[in-house]
């Protein structure tokens, strides 16, 4: 049996700030487990379902600047709600090991530290929606929150558009959880692709070798 066979039926999450080049590093993730010849899944958070889809739209709409911290909470608790029973939990009962873009870690930061909504209320929304269903592993690539906005381009969303002082205060807030929590690792997210591929590698073969 390979050591990779450990990932089955685990929740593994990508987070960090915008830019941090979460989307790309999954899928080669994705597909280098896929060569191990373990089963596994993608999904994004928000969207993954059809009506996560749609709150994500919501979400990310610069029509909706006006949204209030608290509704950006609960409209992303909805999606990940609808997200985790529909898709994650029945993927997890095959035994899939589930890769998911985002997750609580990504709330607790941009809503509850940067965006001062308190981290009492996202653990209470966490445990209406989720029962505070954690992944099994966190990992949070880490950068430089100028460096991952100059990497979004010229087209930000609502959220990647919050500002400079923002989203600095989001990287802090991830890595003070990363600090906090046993079932978190930090991967540095400068570089090429390919050399943070393979930090990424090193992080989950020392998690399925422990």
């Amino acid at each position: 049996m390979s050591s990779w066979d450990k990932l089955k039926g685990k929740f593994i999450v990508l987070d960090g700030p915008d830019g941090a080049g979460k989307s790309s590093q999954l899928q080669l993730l994705s597909e280098f487990l896929s060569e191990q010849q373990l089963e596994n899944l993608m999904v994004r958070d928000p969207g993954g379902t059809r009506i996560g889809e749609q709150i994500r739209k919501i979400l990310l709409s610069k029509d909706n600047g006006e949204m209030s911290v608290r509704t950006e909470a609960l409209l992303y608790m909805a999606s990940r709600a609808q997200l985790y029973g529909e898709v994650i939990a029945p993927a997890l009962e095959r035994q899939k090991c589930v890769l998911c873009d985002r997750w609580i870690s990504s709330t607790y930061a941009y809503q509850a530290v940067a965006g001062s909504a308190g981290a009492q209320m996202v653990l209470q929304l966490a445990e209406a929606g989720l029962e505070r269903t954690w992944p099994d592993l966190t990992v949070i690539l880490d950068l430089p929150s100028e460096v991952g906005l100059a990497r979004v381009g010229h087209s930000p969303d609502r959220m990647e558009n919050k500002g400079k002082a923002f989203h600095q205060k989001v990287r802090e807030a991830f890595l003070e959880l990363a600090q906090t929590r046993a079932d978190f690792r930090v991967v540095d997210g400068a570089g090429t692709i390919e050399q943070v591929h393979q930090r990424l590698r090193e992080v989950m073969a020392g998690y399925v070798n422990s």
